[in-house]
């Protein structure tokens, strides 16, 4: 089991690294859907960019970052494979692990998933690129590292609820708190 956390942990830093690199993501996309003469079409599936990737890139800066994307979407796939054999499974673990790998399935259509609060991946994209060429795409990966951390949280209490660690694991791994980024006029304490 904790080999499984330190492997989400590491594709966690990768999906940081790249999250930073979003705009670069979307120019890539860009790019290769001109080169292609297929700008009419949202990007709506991996294979969509492997072949964006493999025969309209020509930048080797596009092909870097579509590389990554393609990367951390094949070990969020091995990781959900390791995860069956990992833990047997109860109907909600299951269940998770279905999403993910419905969502990681190379021809599924993620033209209409779009990641929520507080991932802000969307919120970065321009209106039209949000709402219909790359929203499903950008969002992606953290609904998938969301369903797997879930994973992770309810085998954890399930297999662990009696160990000193637990308590330690669930501090370490709650989301922090936010505040609203925005607060009335006239309501400030200070």
């Amino acid at each position: 089991m904790n080999e499984v956390v330190e492997t989400l942990r590491n594709i966690e830093q990768n999906y940081k690294i790249f999250q930073q690199q979003q705009f670069t993501f979307t120019r890539a996309l860009d790019h290769t859907r001109e080169e292609a003469h297929d700008l009419l079409r949202p990007v709506a599936s991996i294979v969509q960019v492997q072949v964006l990737k493999d025969q309209h890139c020509i930048s080797a800066t596009d092909r870097r970052i579509l590389n990554m994307f393609i990367s951390i979407c094949n070990d969020l796939r091995n990781l959900c494979q390791k995860l069956e054999t990992v833990h047997p499974g109860d109907q909600v673990t299951n269940g998770l692990l279905e999403r993910c790998k419905v969502l990681l399935n190379d021809s599924n259509d993620l033209s209409a998933i779009r990641a929520t609060y507080p991932h802000g991946v969307v919120n970065y994209l321009s209106f039209e690129e949000a709402r219909h060429t790359y929203g499903g795409v950008v969002s992606l990966i953290p609904i998938v590292i969301d369903h797997l951390k879930e994973w992770v949280t309810y085998t954890k209490r399930h297999l662990l609820h009696q160990e000193k660690d637990f308590q330690k694991f669930l501090l370490e791994n709650q989301r922090p708190k936010q505040k609203a980024p925005w607060r009335p006029p006239g309501k400030h304490p200070y």
